[in-house]
């Protein structure tokens, strides 16, 4: 296995900032009228999980990398939240593929915070 040596190496990262990119084209399709409602939400909860990844992991200490990533976590949860919202007003479409990298980055997410709290 190979050694983290950024925080671009984690998986976590990887699928957060994958997550942010399709959110934010997703989110391009929404109503004008969202701009500064749900879009802008939605935008900010998905840009917040690798933010928050890259931000613990530049913190160089295992509990401030936990709190961070916990709090990618709750963005992440934010998102599928806000995301539900969306499909049900009709501003976007039922997609798996967007599902399944939420549900996928909190898989990673979480065994990351598995794995570290284990070496404390």
């Amino acid at each position: 296995m190979a050694k983290v040596k950024t925080f671009r190496d984690l998986i976590a990262w990887q699928k957060g900032k994958a997550l942010a990119v399709m959110v934010y084209r997703e989110t391009g399709q929404m109503p004008q009228s969202e701009q500064f409602g749900l879009t802008m939400q939605m935008r900010r909860s998905a840009i917040s999980v690798p933010s928050n990844i890259a931000e613990g992991f530049g913190r160089e200490s295992r509990p401030d990398l936990l709190k961070f990533l916990r709090t990618a976590r709750g963005s992440l949860n934010e998102l599928e939240t806000q995301h539900a919202v969306a499909i049900e007003l009709s501003m976007l479409s039922a997609q798996a593929q967007m599902i399944d990298l939420i549900h996928e980055t909190d898989r990673v997410l979480q065994g990351l915070i598995n794995s570290l709290k284990r070496k404390t």
